[in-house]
C-alpha cells in the first residue's frame, strides 16, 4: 500500500465524487473523482454504475436531497468492504438539479477517528413552522454532545451557518465558530473542539429548503482551501468572496484576487454548464508531496435555474 503523508491524511473528506447520468439516463456512471492515496478505493469505484434509487449516489437521486449515510456496514452502500480498508466512516451525497432534472451527483466521503473530529449535517425546514430549520439528518462522530444538542434545536432563519444560507440563498463559511455571535452552539461547538465551518443551500424544490453544513476541527480541516465565488453585481464575472485555509498560501491568495470569465477554466465551465467539476492530479502514481492545492472540486449553487455562487474545495 503506498505510504501516505500526513499531509495529505489530514483533511476531514478523504474522497470526493462526481456520478452523472448515462447517455439514457436511467442509472449514473462515474464521472471523475479524487481518492488522494485511496487507490484501492478508487479502482473499486470507477467501473461502479448505480441505478435510480441504488447505492449512496441512487438514494440522493430518487429522494432530490442531500443523504447523509453515517456508517456503511448493513447499509444500501455497495462499496463498504473498499471503504472500511480505506478507513472512511461516514457519506454524503448532494444531488444537483436543473429543475425536475439531474444534472449530477456530488459524493463526498469522510474519515475520522478519536484524534480527528468532524461533523456533517442537513438541515431541513420544519413543515409547522414557516422560519425555522432543523436537523434531518447528520454525521457526528465522536461528537455525540454537540450531536445530542444539534437535533434538540430549531435553527431560527437568519442565525447560525444554516439559517444564514438559508436567509441569503448564499453558501456562508465562518473560520472561528466559537467566537462567531450568529452561531447558536458557539460555545458547545468550541467544547468539542470545532473551529470551522460552512453552511450551503443545496436545494431549494418548492415547500422545502435544504441546507448543507460540514463542521471541523483545526487538527482536521474539511480540505486543504475552501473558497465562495459569487457572479458580480452585473452578472459578468466571478469574483471571490472568501478564501479559508488552515494554513496561509501565497499563490491561492493571488488566484482570489483574480475574476473569472464565464467558460473559461474550471470555475467558468462550472459557470456555463451548471455541472459541478472536479479538475486534478489524474495521475495512477499519486504523489502527495506534489499535490499542494492541485485538485478541487466545484460545486454550483444554483436557485431558480441561475447560478448564484461556486463552492470550491482545494486538495
Amino acid at each position: 500500500m503506498p505510504q501516505l503523508s500526513l499531509k495529505a491524511m489530514k483533511t476531514f473528506i478523504k474522497v470526493t465524487e462526481i456520478w452523472v447520468p448515462d447517455k439514457e439516463r436511467t442509472q449514473l456512471e462515474f464521472g471523475s473523482g479524487l481518492y488522494g492515496g485511496l487507490i484501492d478505493f478508487k479502482a473499486a469505484s470507477e467501473q461502479q454504475l448505480f441505478a435510480y434509487n441504488e447505492g449512496l449516489p441512487g438514494k440522493a437521486w430518487a429522494a432530490g436531497h442531500p443523504i447523509v449515510l453515517t456508517k456503511f456496514e448493513h447499509s444500501y452502500f455497495k462499496r463498504t468492504a473498499a471503504a472500511k480498508k480505506a478507513g472512511l466512516t461516514c457519506g454524503i451525497a448532494i444531488p444537483v438539479f436543473s429543475g425536475d432534472f439531474l444534472m449530477a451527483v456530488v459524493v463526498f466521503l469522510c474519515g475520522d477517528d478519536e484524534d480527528h473530529a468532524g461533523a456533517i449535517e442537513v438541515w431541513r425546514n420544519n413543515p409547522l413552522s414557516e422560519n425555522s430549520l432543523n436537523v434531518m439528518d447528520g454525521y457526528y462522530g465522536t461528537l455525540q454532545h454537540f450531536e445530542a444538542i444539534s437535533r434538540q434545536i430549531s435553527m431560527p432563519k437568519g442565525q447560525g451557518l444554516a439559517g444564514l444560507a438559508w436567509e441569503t440563498g448564499l453558501p456562508v463559511l465562518v473560520n472561528d465558530i466559537s467566537k462567531a455571535d450568529t452561531f447558536i452552539r458557539a460555545s458547545d461547538a468550541q467544547q468539542a473542539g470545532i473551529s470551522m465551518g460552512i453552511g450551503i443551500p443545496v436545494s431549494d424544490n418548492p415547500g422545502h429548503s435544504y441546507i448543507m453544513t460540514f463542521l471541523s476541527a483545526k487538527a482536521t480541516p474539511l480540505a486543504k482551501r475552501i473558497q465562495i465565488w459569487i457572479p458580480d453585481q452585473h452578472g459578468k464575472q466571478l469574483i471571490c468572496q472568501q478564501g479559508y485555509s488552515k494554513n496561509s498560501n501565497d499563490l491561492a491568495e493571488i488566484f482570489e484576487t483574480i475574476t473569472v470569465n464565464k467558460g473559461v477554466g474550471a470555475l467558468g465551465r462550472v459557470w456555463l454548464t451548471g455541472m459541478p467539476v472536479i479538475t486534478g492530479n489524474h495521475e495512477p502514481d499519486y504523489n502527495p508531496e506534489l499535490d499542494n492545492l492541485s485538485s478541487m472540486l466545484a460545486i454550483p449553487v444554483i436557485k431558480n435555474g441561475r447560478l448564484k455562487a461556486i463552492v470550491s474545495f482545494l486538495f
